[in-house]
């Protein structure tokens, strides 16, 4: 007889692995005990030497599906002649370095028992077991134990009791386990809070199906929803929330209900019906049915699969419900009711509550596919804490993110914890969110930070904080953060050649960036090509107004005879243009900017797609979708040499104006401009790589969300060049964070 002390790292808490090591050591005849404690799971066992090493080897092989087992240790004891098995208390929490688990969809067992109307949980909204469940949203602290969730005020009656203390149920030691007995409740209010009569769920769906508008407390925070194929619930929601334009996500109630209404491959059914459950964006299919002002003038919509219980009882298998973020424009998701009522009021017709508290919020995930695989474009519930492996370790690091679509990044030894989405930076509600999760994440992940990394931009509310937290401080371009998390999530150190296409960025000279070539590691970067310098004609309006960027174009090809041009764009100029145009000309009020997303703002204003945005990349996304479909021609373009050298699109400019006084079709046009875009990006990548000698390019940044732009781009360069896309972190400002941290990291060594 042998005995080993055997340690377990990863997450392996809160998925059912001590049940998973109490049958496992039954089965082999195996004595001892296991516990969780502050790292992980520690396991003492005892048996014979070929029963100790099969055990040891079915602890990763046979592991639970939603355990992600990192490192597992062992080392002799001295036997002690113990032949039970047993599930011990968790031990005190010495090191508090264990990892919790994302929030998991509801499994298959569990969905059956809610729809078997003989079973004890029939229609119970809060069913869930070792396999499925809150897990990040309701912690408070680890080991992750009830006491330590926000189940702890739910005493478990004898029959769930009774579960928690099987070896062979499958609810054995799950801590969020209750019942309709003794477990949370829903609630259904009026926009007063004041209760309403009948069965919560019941009286929600009637309510939903009637025309309402409805607030629901979920997950990780509050939906609002109403039937998606009713335009006049989805009209009044899309003007009581002030979305002017921007798409809704919904969700189905069976994924045939999405099958039958949007184009669906396998990588997009897998990514749907995976246990994150994220927003997944789809192709309309010819049996498309929502109402028009669900994706207005969009050809994709986002849809995503029921993933908790209340979700699967208040939607039939046919049913589309518009399910948005709870929250006002740029407010982030509500998650406690008094704050839900006194902010949702005036949007929701009624409340769906409920009484367990939602520890963390955190909103939907979105992705979609490229390539065959998922492509994070939001990573949150289902997807956050889990954490990203760094190649190396390093010190403590907090890196603050940017401002727009924010996120921060703590590291520990090498794991990176992104944060849950928490929203633009750009009011106090949502600073305060981001401020009180970085609070939590030290506390949970027990990381003391020793560096803070931030972004240059010095009005960020994320570099502000990082100058006040009273860390030592290393600040990190915009655009290498973004080359940079492409590394740290592909485990590379580097030299590639980054080509960081995004809207605005804080550039070394002061000027605004984002359409940067950098030859860069994770130390540093040469910045070795940009696309030209634009100015921006009455600064921040230009972006809410891209005509004004297109007019500079004409002017800056045509001086005033540009007025002379006949094409549609000119004659909509709107009045006061000529005192704008000449205020830019002197430079008064028009900051130099190289973002490629102005490149796509002018296009789009140009062609006539889009003159003044409603929310932040319009222009740019409606100028995909017009040339979706088409291949487009390359229009002519310059590569200007120099240190760096200059990309400069005003000859595509003047064929396009060419084209469209000849009556080319706009969407004809947009194509066009894809294609010159994706083929001026190749051309320089080739000219750098054959003056560096580097073979490896990474992509990164908010303009690659476009997957035509992306597609084209991947196409001129696979075949020569080993191409680094993101795949578990976005490539907007939401995935900046981990750039930053890595190269703190590096910097601090």
């Amino acid at each position: 007889m042998e005995r080993l002390r055997i340690e377990i790292t990863g997450i392996v808490q809160g998925v059912g692995f001590r049940p998973f090591v109490h049958n496992l050591a039954g089965r082999h005849s195996i004595g001892g005990w296991v516990a969780n404690d502050g790292r992980g799971v520690v396991i003492e066992a005892e048996g014979e030497q070929a029963a100790l090493a099969a055990f040891l080897a079915a602890l990763r092989a046979e592991a639970p599906p939603l355990a992600v087992v990192g490192a597992v240790t062992a080392r002799p004891l001295p036997p002690a002649g113990e032949r039970g098995f047993a599930i011990r208390t968790s031990a005190a929490a010495d090191a508090r370095t264990a990892l919790i688990s994302p929030d998991v969809a509801t499994c298959p067992d569990c969905r059956a028992e809610i729809a078997d109307p003989l079973d004890r949980r029939y229609g119970y909204p809060f069913t869930n077991c070792t396999n499925c469940g809150p897990r990040y949203t309701i912690v408070n602290d680890v080991p992750y134990d009830r006491e330590r969730t926000t189940m702890a005020a739910f005493t478990m009656c004898p029959a769930c009791r009774a579960e928690y203390d099987d070896p062979a149920n499958r609810r054995f030691h799950a801590q969020p386990n209750a019942c309709p007995a003794c477990g949370p409740a829903y609630r259904l209010l009026d926009r007063d809070g004041r209760p309403l009569a009948g069965d919560p769920l019941a009286e929600a769906r009637r309510l939903v199906a009637a025309g309402s508008v409805a607030a629901i407390k979920g997950l990780g925070g509050f939906h609002l929803a109403c039937n998606a194929l009713d335009a006049a619930a989805v009209a009044a929601l899309r003007a009581r929330k002030v979305r002017e334009d921007k798409p809704f996500a919904v969700m189905a109630g069976s994924l045939a209900a999405a099958k039958a209404r949007c184009l669906v491959d396998k990588a997009e059914e897998e990514l749907l019906a995976g246990p994150a459950r994220p927003i997944v964006l789809l192709t309309k299919g010819p049996g498309y049915d929502l109402a028009a002002a669900v994706a207005p003038g969009n050809p994709c919509v986002g849809m995503m699969l029921p993933y908790a219980p209340v979700h699967w009882l208040l939607l039939a298998p046919d049913d589309v419900w518009v399910m948005t973020s709870g929250n006002t424009s740029d407010e982030p998701i509500a998650y406690e009711d008094g704050d839900a009522l006194a902010r949702l009021a005036g949007i929701a017709d009624f409340f769906l509550v409920h009484n367990r508290p939602i520890n963390c919020r955190a909103d939907d995930s979105v992705a979609r596919v490229f390539g065959g695989k998922p492509y994070l474009l939001r990573r949150s519930r289902g997807f956050a804490p889990a954490p990203l492996r760094l190649k190396r370790p390093g010190p403590a690091v907090l890196a603050c993110g940017g401002e727009l679509k924010s996120a921060f990044c703590l590291t520990r030894d090498d794991q990176a914890f992104m944060s849950a989405h928490v929203g633009d930076l750009e009011n106090m509600a949502t600073y305060g969110a981001y401020t009180a999760a970085i609070e939590h994440y030290e506390k949970l992940f027990a990381v003391r930070p020793e560096l803070v990394a931030h972004d240059l931009h010095p009005e960020y509310l994320a570099t502000k904080y990082a100058m006040d937290c009273g860390l030592p401080r290393i600040g990190v371009q915009h655009h290498h953060a973004h080359i940079a998390a492409v590394l740290a999530e592909h485990g590379a150190d580097g030299p590639v050649i980054g080509a960081a296409f995004d809207g605005t960025g804080y550039g070394d000279d002061g000027r605004l960036w984002g359409g940067e070539f950098l030859l860069a590691d994770l130390k540093g970067y040469t910045r070795l090509a940009h696309l030209e310098y634009m100015p921006l004609p009455g600064g921040a309006a230009a972006i809410r107004e891209p005509w004004r960027l297109a007019a500079w174009v004409l002017h800056d090809l045509y001086g005033a005879d540009f007025v002379n041009k006949d094409i549609p764009f000119v004659r909509s100029l709107p009045a006061g243009w000529e005192l704008l145009l000449a205020a830019a000309a002197k430079g008064l009020n028009a900051p130099l900017a190289s973002g490629a997303g102005r490149l796509f703002d002018a296009c789009a204003a140009l062609l006539g797609v889009r003159g003044k945005i409603n929310y932040e990349g319009q222009a740019a996304v409606e100028l995909e979708l017009a040339a979706a479909g088409r291949k487009g021609r390359v229009l002519p373009y310059a590569i200007t040499a120099g240190e760096p050298a200059r990309l400069d699109f005003r000859p595509a400019f003047a064929a396009m104006v060419a084209a469209l006084e000849q009556g080319a079709a706009p969407a004809e046009l947009a194509a066009d401009f894809h294609a010159t875009l994706a083929d001026a990006v190749a051309a320089t990548v080739r000219r750098l790589a054959a003056a560096s000698g580097v073979r490896t390019v990474a992509l990164s940044g908010g303009v690659f969300q476009n997957v035509t732009l992306l597609g084209a781009v991947v196409a001129r360069l696979e075949q020569d060049f080993t191409v680094l896309l993101h795949r578990s972190v976005p490539p907007n400002d939401g995935g900046l964070a981990l750039g930053q941290a890595a190269v703190a990291i590096e910097r601090s060594r």
